[in-house]
């Protein structure tokens, strides 16, 4: 059996302080043989770094999946190309760009290939087909375990991403809207799967972010500042999937929500 804790996008300096707070109780807990973050939103909520990554890697983070903001900050390059990565990009991205899609783990005698993907739905960037990217990984890997980030906008796509590689990939956890969603089950072929697993980010907000900020995003369109104001302390969020798999099928068989409201100083 493999153990795997998948933590939602960590949002800026009160995400990684809490994470650094409250994941060695789940690690203790839980006893994973991986935990994978989403980093996309990591420094100050728009792109990582490598200070910022080595931060939740001392708090017990092993390995990283982001999304469209994985660029946001300079240096993001260097890090991508990194090897062996510890930080991947989605892969369906066309053209040529630093780092990589996927990637494989060992974990004890099983390999584990972690895979990042990013919705067409509502996002402005030049992409392949999440459904036909995943289907050649899955050809090439099909005999081992599949976790899949789908980051993506749109309810519908990820649940249909879900449902068509059901069976194909051992879990498919939606990231990208910071709300964590309810729907969190074992499909009817294996597959785990939740429509978004959620962020760890100030409690108070709207998705991580100052509250008066994005009201004037609605209110005052094209004269608000889009640089969002993320609060360092205070209450925050986490949110986080724990999976048991089984080593022999690659089938899910436990999966549940770790969720905790933490008081970060």
């Amino acid at each position: 059996m493999v153990k795997i804790i998948f933590i939602g996008d960590i949002v800026g300096k009160i995400g990684r302080r809490a994470t650094s707070q409250y994941l060695p109780k789940l690690k203790s807990k839980y006893k994973p043989d991986i935990i994978i973050a989403n980093a996309e939103n990591l420094a100050h909520g728009i792109g990582f770094t490598q200070k910022t990554l080595n931060e939740v890697i001392d708090a017990g983070v092993d390995f990283f999946t982001s999304g469209n903001h994985a660029w946001g900050k300079a240096g993001s390059d260097e890090v991508l190309n990194n090897k062996p990565p510890i930080i991947i990009r989605p892969e369906n991205y066309r053209g040529k760009k630093s780092g990589v899609g996927y990637q494989e783990i060992k974990i004890g005698q099983n390999k584990l290939i972690v895979v990042n993907l990013l919705g067409e739905v509502f996002i402005s960037e030049s992409l392949n087909s999440p459904f036909k990217t995943l289907e050649k990984i899955v050809k090439k890997y099909k005999k081992n375990i599949i976790i899949v980030d789908f980051h993506a906008e749109a309810t519908s796509e990820k649940n249909a991403l879900g449902q068509y590689f059901d069976g194909k990939v051992s879990a498919v956890l939606g990231t990208h809207t910071h709300v964590p969603t309810i729907d969190t089950k074992i499909l009817k072929k294996g597959t785990g799967y939740v429509t978004d697993v959620g962020m760890v980010g100030y409690y108070d907000s709207i998705i991580g972010a100052d509250k008066n900020q994005i009201f004037n995003l609605f209110l005052d369109k094209g004269k608000s500042s889009k640089k969002h104001d993320l609060p360092e302390s205070g209450q925050c969020q986490f949110n986080a999937i724990y999976l048991e798999i089984d080593s022999k099928t690659n089938k899910v068989i436990k999966i549940k929500r770790l969720d905790k409201i933490i008081n970060v100083k």
